[in-house]
């Protein structure tokens, strides 16, 4: 069962400027980060790269994150810097999920195109990446680490009073 918009992430090559401007001048507060080093097979599964490396920040926008993204290693290309409203600019949407695993077979027999099957990151959660019929990329992940900031519990806390698991 899909539970609702986890993050959206946003691929830069100026992390720094693009982290002042979300939390600094937007004013998402930052919650955490999950930089990882080249090496690390479970995020090279989930994402569809070889020796990724990244440096990211997840801001708390409400109800769901902002997550800023810089890939270290393979280098991002980049992007046109004023595309027109119509042109694909954001790197993915995640969606927060109950038995990640059920959700992708589900989405498998439509016929939907996966990177891997879910992978356990860390101890905090359980993750795939996916594309949609124009070829972006989603996420869905389901977070099996407790008492989390990024945890949508903390996010909404009355989520099971509102009958959502």
């Amino acid at each position: 069962m899909i539970r609702g918009v986890h993050h959206t992430s946003i691929s830069t090559n100026n992390f720094d400027a693009m982290v002042h401007f979300y939390r600094d001048l937007i004013g998402l507060p930052f919650a955490t980060s999950f930089d990882w080093e080249s090496g690390n097979d479970a995020a090279d599964q989930v994402v569809g790269l070889k020796d990724s490396a990244v440096k990211t920040a997840l801001l708390r926008a409400g109800n769901m994150f902002v997550e800023i993204f810089q890939y270290m290693n393979p280098p991002g290309k980049d992007g046109d810097p004023r595309p027109p409203a119509c042109d694909a600019g954001l790197t993915h949407i995640c969606f927060d999920v109950v038995d990640i695993e059920d959700e992708q077979a589900r989405l498998s027999a439509a016929g939907i195109e996966f990177h891997s099957p879910p992978v356990e990151i860390g101890g905090i959660v359980k993750a795939t990446y996916g594309r949609d019929p124009d070829g972006n990329i989603f996420e869905m992940q389901e977070v099996i680490g407790k008492d989390l900031p990024m945890d949508i519990k903390n996010v909404v806390p009355d989520i099971e009073q509102r009958g959502i698991e």
